[in-house]
């Protein structure tokens, strides 16, 4: 028997799925069938429950995936050692982001990963939250990244970074004349916001209603760039994290609506398997990003503002 037949038949029994167990090893449906009827054939012994619908492992079937689990990890393990002893760092880093992250955070550590390991190749899947949770748990991705993480059976999550909510409006909206504006009046504007099933949605409601706040907004969006849009054409004002307004609010697209109080602070979680050995390409990618990174300037609503009337 094969390394690769254990490693099929224990994501076969984690991901309860014949076609994940494919996908994740890069082979068809039919491979996958073949293989765990090899190994029956091999050990003599039913594996699977053939009479449930259920995906049901027999007493023969849960030790082997026990031991299939060891084989796997100490196979990695000995890989791993192996090429830091040969001081190679290459090979394929899979990460999976909610959108907000993997486009606005995420690239500056790539591009600087990159630059010091060109022989790593990086492939970045954007999903909504729980689908990044899920997919790291299944194996189908090294690393991921959520907004406002959350513990998580079976799962690594960490903060590694900390992402400021500012109140962003279009050019020219009546409050900007204001001043820093006191939180509660908000209630007395128009404002959009994230879907309520959203991280960043539930973290913002969360640190309001410490305050004793809580909005109902007019609309509201599953995506940071739709509600971006919907702000610029002055829908409505909106909280939004600093990485993914920066260009916008340089670009004078949008505006930073001062506010009084403390900042509305946004954790950022990276998210990975607590069981899995990780190669050194993902140990070195997590080191990165545990890094402190030059943080850019604040932003600044000031050159944007409109001229009062006279």
């Amino acid at each position: 028997m094969q390394v690769e037949s254990f490693r099929v038949f224990r994501d076969l029994v984690e991901g309860h799925s014949f076609s994940r167990a494919a996908t994740l090893n890069g082979i068809t449906q039919s491979a996958v069938s073949q293989q765990l009827r090899c190994l029956e054939q091999r050990l003599r012994v039913p594996l699977l429950e053939r009479t449930s619908k259920k995906f049901i492992l027999t007493r023969e079937g849960q030790l082997l995936y026990e031991t299939s689990r060891e084989i796997i990890t100490h196979f990695e393990h000995f890989r791993h050692q192996l090429e830091e002893m040969r001081n190679i760092i290459s090979g394929t880093i899979r990460l999976i982001a909610v959108p907000s992250l993997g486009l606005h955070e995420l690239p500056p550590y790539i591009k600087d990963f990159l630059r010091t390991y060109p022989r790593v190749k990086i492939q970045v899947d954007y999903r909504r939250s729980n689908e990044v949770y899920e997919s790291v748990l299944a194996g189908e991705a090294d690393v991921g990244f959520v907004a406002f993480p959350s513990p998580r059976k079976g799962l690594k999550v960490e903060t590694f970074k900390k992402d400021t909510l500012h109140i962003i409006c279009a050019p020219g909206h009546p409050l900007l004349k204001l001043g820093p504006v006191d939180l509660s009046k908000l209630a007395q504007t128009k404002i959009i916001s994230l879907a309520p099933e959203m991280p960043t949605r539930q973290g913002l409601d969360r640190i309001l209603a410490t305050r004793g706040l809580k909005f109902q907004p007019m609309m509201e969006f599953d995506n940071v760039e739709t509600l971006k849009q919907a702000v610029e054409i002055n829908a409505g004002i909106a909280f939004l994290p600093h990485s993914a307004i920066a260009a916008e609010v340089a670009s004078g697209a949008l505006v930073v609506l001062p506010h009084q109080g403390p900042e509305i602070i946004r954790p950022l979680g990276i998210v990975s398997r607590a069981s899995r050995v990780v190669s050194p390409a993902v140990k070195r990618f997590l080191k990165a990003l545990k890094t402190p990174r030059k943080t850019s300037a604040p932003l600044s609503s000031e050159p944007l503002l409109a001229p009062s009337s006279p």
